[in-house]
């Protein structure tokens, strides 16, 4: 009995010393489980880059008529929520590359341990076993290389993934990040390309084929394959029905349907290149908003840009007859506003542009004359005590500074007015060396032009580093509107990701000109485009402007830069012409001319398209300008006698003068020493000498313009004599 009380403690003792031994090896198995399962979630922290899961997302850049005009991107994609995909199109990926997505924890075991036992067999990789989060943490974050290490950092990424993210947040990822061929990524992106519609509205077979591509984006591309394409499709369909997504019915349904495709590529634009390489530069000087941040942040920005205006603007610099190079590669560039809002509806940067190509539009440029109303006369005619339109002021050389005009002839002395109608050179100096540099600069600064110049060549444009056709457009403006200046933009307003607006367009003015001086420059601009040096070519409304030209340097009278800057009721425009590089051999050979042809020629065609407006509208607090009175030159000045009245014998002076009526002829009589003027006449043709009987004198007249205050060119002279 004893004996058999000490084998039954024994056997406790032992059976104990066994529990003990299971529960410790239970123990470290599951300290080692945690520990390895820690592991993995380190490990798997360390393969996942969190910034990798921010996918790269196309920018777009649209009218503000929702027409997109181009896409920046590394990677062509348009995010879609989760939410926004139907249920049938999400079932159709999980069907056939993951169908018990939503029960493991990142891994499906079960296919692991028929891809290792076949691995097995054949001695290397041959088979896979990725699920859906395996597969977006390969695409994410490692390369596609089948080794036994990559499947390690995959497997760990996918477990993390799976313990930090909801399920729906990586199918989003996953639908998001798939390459469709083509240049395509995401399924919004896919299903716009391929069916022109979003993911919202795919059809189940629509879905199925897209899930089906996810393989093998080439070798099943509907476009290429489409046999391949709607096999594989078939293939999913029967994945959906066996996972229990689809009714037999249906599914026989759906894979009796075509592939439907209404594929949507974007034609080439190239006349919008111009437009969208001075958005991304605006995106970068004022929004800090580099290439590659746009190639990858998925903005959405509205730009400014008027379609017809873009595209006529483009046609009309394809024609050659408007370009006047010696040789071929004759340029230019051409930059359109809204006057009233600052809004750039029209940018051309050359007369090919790619994007990458040197924009034109923003390269600064020698002005030539186009630089006298901003630095010149405007300035000066806010010293309205002392400068007015009919101010006369010198025509001729100047000491100590080589100028000419452009003819090489002097009046002597010109009007404001007609100075810059006719482009005079002499006058624009001699009034700069007045007023003063530094003045001038002071009113240049208020329209956003700084220069370091402190020379007379100012006056001509003659710049160290010149100007750019968007400041010479930005300025004209100041004239059309009352003496404000505004800057221009492309960009309206800018969203980000998330379709939230980040930024819109609130432009700021600065007062330039007083609205009497900005009405002034416009009516005699006006009339430089009628019968001054911006005549040639043909637009029938309102419009007005200032020619350029400079000298080029190395060909001996012929042109380096061309120019017109003028402007219309609704619209500033700048348009240069010229060569990229200025040698010997590259020269136009004609000036400012071709540009104001050019720019006549684009109103044209606007005008066409939708009526521009027919005349300037004077504000009602400024004063109308006169036009300048052309004084006649009289040969015919005639002389004889009246009889009757109390005079009894009079004398009358006839001459034929001028259909203006403003022009005031005064009558001279010859007299030893000074000649007496005996009276003048306004407007009218001939004067009457009371008391002319046994007098014997000789008389002469001179018109007088009572705007600038200048007598013209005597008459004949005629005897009245008894």
């Amino acid at each position: 009995m004893r004996k058999k009380n000490k084998e039954g403690t024994k056997q406790k003792k032992s059976l104990a010393k066994r529990i003990k031994i299971l529960l410790f090896i239970i123990g470290l198995t599951v300290i080692f489980g945690l520990i390895g399962y820690a592991g993995i979630l380190f490990g798997g922290k360390l393969v996942v880059d969190e910034e990798k899961l921010i996918l790269d997302l196309t920018t777009t850049i649209e009218t503000s008529d929702g027409e997109v005009i181009g896409k920046l991107y590394n990677e062509n994609r348009s995010f879609v929520d989760i939410e926004q995909v139907p249920k049938h199109v999400k079932n159709a990926f999980i069907a056939v590359e993951d169908v018990r997505f939503y029960e493991h924890a990142g891994i499906d075991f079960r296919s692991v341990m028929r891809a290792v036992y076949r691995d097995i067999i054949a001695m290397s990789k041959v088979e896979g076993a990725s699920t859906i989060t395996q597969q977006l943490a390969k695409n994410l974050f490692l390369y596609n290389d089948k080794t036994w290490t990559r499947k390690a950092k995959e497997a760990m990424a996918a477990i993390y993934m799976e313990r930090t993210m909801p399920k729906d947040r990586i199918l989003e990822l996953y639908v998001n990040e798939i390459y469709y061929g083509a240049g395509i990524y995401g399924i919004e992106t896919a299903s716009n390309y391929f069916f022109s519609k979003s993911v919202g509205e795919l059809t189940i077979a629509e879905g199925a084929l897209l899930a089906g591509l996810a393989k093998a984006p080439n070798g099943y591309s509907p476009i290429n394959h489409p046999e391949k394409a709607l096999n594989r499709r078939d293939t999913v369909l029967q994945s959906m029905e066996n996972a229990g997504m689809l009714s037999t019915e249906k599914r026989v349904q759906e894979q009796g349907k075509t592939l439907g495709l209404n594929l949507n590529k974007r034609e080439p634009n190239p006349w919008a290149d111009s437009y969208i390489d001075l958005v991304m530069k605006e995106a970068a000087d004022k929004h800090q908003l580099s290439i590659n941040e746009l190639k990858r942040g998925g903005y959405r920005i509205v730009v400014n840009m008027d379609e017809s205006a873009q595209k006529i603007a483009y046609n009309q610099f394809q024609n050659d007859a408007y370009f006047s190079g010696n040789t071929d590669g004759a340029e230019g560039a051409f930059v359109m506003m809204d006057q009233k809002s600052g809004k750039i509806v029209s940018a051309i940067g050359g007369r090919n542009y790619q994007l990458g190509n040197l924009n034109r539009v923003t390269v600064s440029r020698q002005p030539g004359s186009t630089m006298k109303p901003i630095a010149v006369y405007g300035p000066a005619m806010m010293q309205d005590e002392k400068y007015t339109p009919y101010s006369l002021i010198p025509d001729q050389a100047m000491d100590g500074y080589s100028v000419a005009n452009v003819n090489n002839e002097y009046d002597g002395s010109v009007s404001i007015y007609n100075a810059i109608k006719n482009s005079k050179n002499a006058p624009a100096v001699w009034l700069l060396d007045q007023i003063g540099i530094n003045y001038a600069k002071d009113y240049l600064s208020k329209m956003d032009i700084h220069i370091e110049d402190d020379g007379l060549a100012l006056a001509l444009g003659g710049l160290t580093n010149g100007l750019t056709p968007l400041q010479m457009m930005e300025s004209f403006r100041s004239f059309v509107h009352s003496g404000e200046f505004i800057e221009s933009y492309a960009i309206d307003r800018l969203y980000d990701r998330d379709s939230e607006i980040i930024f819109e367009s609130s432009p700021e003015t600065m007062d330039v000109f007083s609205p009497q001086v900005a009405w002034n420059m416009t009516e005699i601009l006006m009339d430089t485009v009628e019968s001054g040096t911006a005549s040639p070519g043909d637009y029938p409304k309102a419009l007005a402007g200032k020619t350029g030209s400079t000298q080029h340097p190395y060909a001996e009278g012929q042109v380096k830069d061309a120019w017109f800057v003028g402007y219309t009721p609704q619209y500033v425009t700048a348009l240069w012409m010229g060569y990229d590089i200025s040698d010997k051999d590259h020269y136009l050979t004609a000036g400012s001319e071709y540009p104001t042809r050019l720019t006549k020629a684009i109103l044209t065609e606007m005008d066409k398209q939708e009526s521009l407006t027919e005349s300037f509208t004077k504000p009602h607090h400024v004063k109308s300008l006169p036009k300048p009175i052309n004084l006649p030159k009289i040969t015919d000045l005639k002389a004889n006698y009246l009889f009757g009245g109390i005079s009894l014998v009079k004398g009358k002076l006839s001459w034929k003068g001028s259909e203006d009526n403003r022009i005031v002829y005064r009558i001279y009589r010859e007299e030893d020493g000074i000649d007496k003027r005996v009276g003048e006449v306004e407007g009218k043709t001939e004067f009457v000498i009371d008391h002319a009987l046994f007098q014997s004198n000789r008389y002469y007249i001179v018109p007088y313009d009572p705007l600038s205050r200048i007598e013209g060119e005597r008459s004949n002279t005629v005897e009245l004599s008894w």
